[in-house]
């Protein structure tokens, strides 16, 4: 079992800036992808970044694609999320997970563990 707890969240103007912390805790993770994903109210959770167990590999929504990066600390067992140029649609709980396996994934079924995610609130 793991235990993932996010950190970092919080309401900011558009055009701002925010770095997401996600700490394992129960289980290591080095050995497994992982990933964010965001649900905005009355919509499906989607997918926004994955990262390789090494972090050598790196993937991202189209809607996020240049203003977000994804990026892993293994010895610290804490995956990060830093999201610039935020907009009013980034508005979502942000969640992030840990892949069954250590290949990059995007779909939520290829994530056995989530945590319980922050509040992220753009404002125009």
């Amino acid at each position: 079992q793991a235990q993932l707890v996010e950190s970092g969240g919080g309401l900011v103007q558009a055009g701002g800036s925010l770095r997401l912390s996600c700490t394992a805790s129960g289980r290591t993770v080095s050995s497994y992808a992982m990933g964010w994903f965001r649900q905005a109210p009355g919509k499906e959770r989607e997918f926004v970044a994955a990262i390789s167990r090494i972090g050598g590999n790196t993937v991202y929504a189209e809607s996020v694609k240049g203003r977000f990066a994804i990026s892993r600390d293994n010895a610290k067992n804490t995956l990060y999320l830093q999201m610039v140029s935020l907009k009013p649609e980034d508005t979502a709980v942000y969640y992030c997970a840990v892949a069954n396996g250590f290949l990059l994934a995007t779909r939520r079924s290829d994530y056995d563990y989530w945590g319980q995610g922050t509040q992220v609130t753009v404002s125009s």
